[in-house]
C-alpha cells in the first residue's frame, strides 16, 4: 500500500526492479503500478506473455526472463506506470523510455530535467528520441547517468536563466 502521499518508499520501488543479472541481459520493462485496481491493457498488450494480472484486480506482474523491452506495454498502460530501461546502453548512461503526453514532444537532443517520483529534478538528461504512439502516449527515449535511472520518472523543461 502506498503512503499518503502516493509516493512509493524504497522498499516498494526495489520489489520492482529488475535483479541486476536481469539488468546486464538489455532492455526490460519496470512496472510501478502499487494500488490494486482492475486493470490490465499491459498484459493484453504484451505479445511476449510477460506481464500477467490475475486476478483482475491484482497488480501486474513481470516476467522480466520473457520481457524483450519492447515497450507496448508502456504506451497501453492508463496509468503511466510503465518505463522500459536499457541498463547497458553504454558505459555511463542507461537509456530510458519514458511515457510523454505532453505538448509540444521535445526535439532530439534536447536537455531536460529529469525528475524524481516526487517531481523534484535531479539530473539532466538528453532526449534520444521522440517516438510518436497512436494512443497518444508517445514515449521519450532518454540519456541518463546509470546511477540515477532507477529514480528519473518525470521529465520537465529546464527553466531558463535569466
Amino acid at each position: 500500500m502506498l503512503s499518503t502521499t502516493g509516493i512509493p518508499d524504497k522498499e516498494q520501488i526495489a520489489a520492482v526492479l529488475p535483479c541486476e543479472a536481469r539488468k546486464k541481459e538489455g532492455a526490460v520493462a519496470i512496472i510501478e503500478c502499487y494500488q490494486e485496481i482492475p486493470c490490465n491493457p499491459c498484459a493484453d498488450a504484451c505479445l511476449r506473455g510477460a506481464i500477467t494480472v490475475d486476478p483482475i484486480h491484482e497488480r501486474p506482474k513481470l516476467d522480466a526472463e520473457k520481457c524483450n523491452g519492447c515497450g507496448i506495454c508502456l504506451t497501453h498502460c492508463p496509468g503511466l506506470a510503465i518505463v522500459v530501461t536499457d541498463y547497458q546502453y553504454s558505459e555511463t548512461e542507461a537509456l530510458l523510455k519514458l511515457p510523454y503526453e505532453f505538448s509540444p514532444l521535445p526535439q532530439e537532443g534536447e536537455l531536460l530535467a529529469g525528475c524524481n517520483r516526487e517531481g523534484k529534478p535531479i539530473v539532466d538528461v538528453k532526449v534520444l528520441r521522440a517516438q510518436r504512439s497512436a494512443n497518444k502516449t508517445h514515449v521519450l527515449w532518454l540519456a541518463v547517468p546509470k546511477e540515477q535511472v532507477d529514480e528519473v520518472r518525470f521529465v520537465r523543461r529546464k527553466e531558463a536563466k535569466a
